[in-house]
């Protein structure tokens, strides 16, 4: 009977000590978590409501035109300007030639019509001078004495003097006409030239459109065109991503936002990486509303089926270059975010001017070549031939 007792006295005790031990690992971690959220706790926000973003830079058609080479596929690193897609340049080319015709006609054009007022004003002084030979006869004709001169002789003095002065006035006509185009502009300030120029430009630029570069560094995705396709103007062939400049845009619900500030200090850690890496930015801005504001339906809170939900508002964390170099990240990656929110010495919303704008290249600048171009013919054109 008494080793029954001793059994149970034994049982009771180990369960005593064993709710003491539970009671004080509760306790234990009551007092960790008071700790940490009076010391760090309180002065952080966090989410897991965060994902990787970036840009992505659509490379499209600007022609109609066939695609005739492919130098970049999928997940392939490009840099900016490197060759991507060659199309056939065959209609463009026939279209660069005719431009340039165009613009040797022009230049001709209007060189001869320079040469036509230069013959209307050489015809304009002949017919000024006959004009006063006709004025000076018909004058001493009058003044001759009575008798002297017939009637018959003096009324053909009077209609030469009307022939020439019609004779001026064609002349002078022909040359207004003939400078109307031409005044105070030589060949190559003519709007005929200027005209053809600006085709001979568009037509350039087309011919330039058949090499398509990379716009900006970074890699390939979403790559739908094929060798042979006929494509439009403006359909997507690939897109490139610069994953040198990613950002968070990490969901907070409304009531973190409060103490939030732009600049302040924010930790990421990845589902990629794990924690052993992790990520430092800071508050680059707050949006501008809620998810919900700007889904393709809109919740309508006044129809009456009204159902409080606490919102989230993305709040995007520009990351340091240099860890991103290190290790890359990906659109779409999962997440952690932890705001440091205790400096409450910045503004609630971005007001900065735009720093670090993306440029693109876009191709070939064709400006010098065709301006070079143009000079030639014009050379050859504009000027008489000796």
């Amino acid at each position: 009977m008494s080793d029954i007792t001793d059994a149970r006295a034994n049982l009771a005790e180990r369960r005593r000590k064993g709710f003491m031990l539970f009671g004080g690992a509760i306790l234990l971690a009551g007092l960790v978590y008071g700790a940490w959220w009076l010391f760090s706790g309180r002065y952080s926000e966090t989410t897991d409501d965060a994902y990787v973003a970036g840009n992505i830079v659509a490379v499209t058609s600007r022609e109609n035109a066939t695609v005739t080479a492919l130098y970049a596929d999928n997940t392939q690193a490009v840099h900016q300007g490197q060759l991507l897609i060659e199309m056939d340049p065959s209609i463009a080319e026939v279209t660069m030639r005719a431009a340039e015709a165009n613009l040797a006609r022009a230049a001709r054009g209007v060189r001869g019509t320079m040469a036509n007022a230069d013959s209307y004003s050489a015809q304009l002084n002949q017919a000024e001078v006959v004009l006063a030979q006709a004025r000076s006869d018909y004058q001493r004709r009058q003044a001759a004495l009575a008798g002297a001169v017939s009637g018959e002789e003096l009324g053909h003095a009077r209609d030469a003097v009307a022939a020439a002065e019609a004779a001026v006035n064609a002349a002078r006509g022909g040359l207004a006409q003939a400078q109307s185009g031409i005044a105070g502009m030589d060949v190559a300030h003519n709007p005929d030239v200027l005209a053809a120029e600006a085709q001979l430009r568009a037509a350039a630029i087309a011919l330039a459109h058949m090499k398509i570069v990379a716009p900006v560094d970074g890699i390939i995705a979403q790559r739908t065109v094929q060798v042979g396709q006929r494509v439009n103007a403006g359909a997507p062939l690939m897109a490139v991503v610069p994953l040198s400049n990613v950002w968070v845009d990490a969901n907070f619900k409304e009531v973190q936002l409060s103490r939030m500030r732009i600049g302040q200090p924010v930790k990421i850690t990845t589902d990629i990486y794990g924690g052993k890496v992790s990520y430092h930015g800071k508050i680059a801005g707050l949006g501008a509303g809620s998810g919900s504001a700007f889904a393709v339906l809109p919740p309508q809170n006044a129809s009456g089926n009204w159902i409080k939900i606490v919102q989230r508002v993305p709040v995007r964390i520009a990351l340091d270059p240099a860890e991103l170099d290190k290790n890359p990240l990906r659109i779409g990656l999962s997440v952690s975010a932890e705001i440091d929110v205790r400096d409450q010495s910045g503004p609630r919303v971005a007001n900065a001017p735009l720093t670090g704008v993306m440029r693109a290249n876009t191709g070939e600048d064709v400006g010098k070549k065709v301006d070079a171009l143009i000079r030639r013919i014009l050379a050859a054109n504009a000027a008489p031939a000796q």
